[in-house]
Order: structure tokens, then sequence, then C-alpha cells
């Protein structure tokens, strides 16, 4: 039987970045401690969500994959520690900036980058501003045991990057995430509509899922956690509420989520030659 135990993280961040390196590093080890092979952190988590406001001095924060501190951080780790870390961090390349995520692998080496493929733009969360959109596609890695697919944060969203990282032999589908309240209406709140929609992603995939939000009022914008793990079934294996620090561990079955997954027939029964509406611009 094929099973891996996999982890996500949540907690809140400050403005001193090498603090919430520290904070995550702590909870990776406690996931690893626990047997936790892959282990997620939370969107953007040297600092806090700075998208909230457009402020030009922050695009100073960007730094390239091989110099970025979160990133050499992880890598050191990952290779002490023998686990595989998807690390979400502010990325420049050349003139350029992304939203992206080093795939570390347990000595240390990154597998490959991702860049967000949706990119937000609204009240609170102005990406934007600062983000290109990705130009890397959706990205899965190989490991022994699983293909691990990510998406970011509003990647979750969307039906088609599942389904897309799927297509792609993704096993187990990871979504770092900032996601909290919304500054132009205090009534909305979708941390239910967060939770469903990925948890509709891992049925109709028939594919676990692993989410990792972060928590803590951030200049009057409350992170709203619900970080959780659930089977391909949807059904949660672990999970937090609004205010938990901590790591969430769970030990996924592959065997029986692909053998579900092929008796669902999804997969089989699909028609994408009648799909071509779903690539065309609006």
């Amino acid at each position: 039987m094929t099973q891996l135990t996999v982890a996500a993280l949540q907690l809140a961040f400050g403005e001193d970045a090498q603090e919430n390196i520290r904070n995550v590093s702590e909870l990776v080890r406690e996931a690893a401690g626990k047997g936790a092979q892959v282990v997620l952190p939370p969107e953007l988590f040297e600092g806090p969500y700075f998208c909230r406001t457009q402020d030009e001095a922050l695009f100073a924060n960007a730094r390239p994959v091989d110099r970025h501190p979160a990133v050499l951080a992880m890598q050191k780790l990952a290779a002490e520690l023998g686990i595989y870390i998807p690390t979400s961090f502010f990325e420049a390349d050349g003139p350029h900036h992304y939203n992206s995520l080093a795939m570390i692998d347990p000595a240390g080496a990154v597998m490959g980058v991702y860049r967000k493929t949706h990119i937000p733009d609204g009240p609170g969360y102005q990406e934007k501003f600062y983000f290109r959109p990705g130009n890397t596609g959706f990205r899965t890695w190989p490991t022994p045991d699983a293909t691990l697919g990510i998406g970011i944060c509003w990647d979750q969203w969307y039906p088609e990057t599942a389904r897309s990282l799927m297509l792609q032999g993704a096993e187990i589908l990871f979504y770092p995430t900032a996601i909290g309240t919304e500054p132009h209406d205090p009534d909305l709140d979708t941390s239910r509509l967060w939770r469903r929609a990925m948890i509709g992603h891992a049925v109709s995939n028939v594919v676990p899922v692993v989410a990792a939000n972060r928590i803590g009022n951030e200049d009057g914008q409350i992170f709203y956690g619900h970080s959780f793990i659930c089977d391909q079934r949807g059904d949660i294996l672990a999970e937090f509420g609004a205010n938990e620090t901590g790591a969430l561990v769970a030990t996924l079955d592959l065997d029986t989520a692909k053998r579900h997954r092929a008796a669902f027939g999804f997969f089989r029964d699909r028609r994408p030659e009648f799909y071509g509406r779903i690539v065309e611009d609006i």
C-alpha cells in the first residue's frame, strides 16, 4: 500500500522576516517529527500579506529563487530533515516579479519553480500591482511515492487548475494561501466558500487536497485560517479553525485514491472535443 504523510502549517506573520522564517521552521520540524514527508507552509510567509495596498517600495523585497531568504532557509531545512517543502516566495527575475513557489526536495535542491497563474485584483488583494501572471504553466513534481501538484491561492478557486494538474499526473493537490476578510464587504465571509471550492476539486478529481492558510490581524485585515487536509472523497482528515497555530498532519492512502479515481470514471468519460468554449475568450 502506497501511503504519504503530509502536513499543512497555519500561523500568523509579522514584520520581521527572519522571525517569520524561524517560526515556520519550527513548525516544519514539528511536522517532520510527526512523520510528514511533504510540509506545506502558507503563501508568502516571509512577511505580512503586503498586497493589501500598492507600495512601490515593497518591490525591494523580491529576490531571485537562488537568493531568496525563505527559499534558502527551507532548502537547508529540507536537506536536514529529508522532506519536501513547497516554498512560496516573492520572486524577482530581472525586471519581472512573480508570486512563485519553489519545490524543494529532500536533498535541499530546488526541483523547479511554479509561478502563480491567476493573479487577483480587488480590495485587500491588489496582486496585479506586484506580480506578472505566471509563465511556467501548471507544474507537477514526481516523487518516489506520489506526483505532487501545486496551485497558489487564487489558483485554488479555478476547476481548470485542479483538472490541468490532474491531467499532468498529480496525485495530491497542494494550495498555499493567504486569504481573509474582504475590506469592501465586512459581511462577506468567504471561509466556507474557500473550503468548499477545494473540497469540490477533491471530489470531482478524486484526489486528496492540502491547504495551508495564515491567521492573524494585519492592519485590520483578518486572515481566517481554516487550513485543512482532505482525502479523495472530500472527507476532512485534519483541520484548524480561525485561530490555531500549528501543523496539521495526515497520512494519505494513495492506492485507494487511485482505485477510487479509476472507478468513478471522470477521466474515462471526459469529452475534451466538446470543451473548446472553455479556452475561448469571453
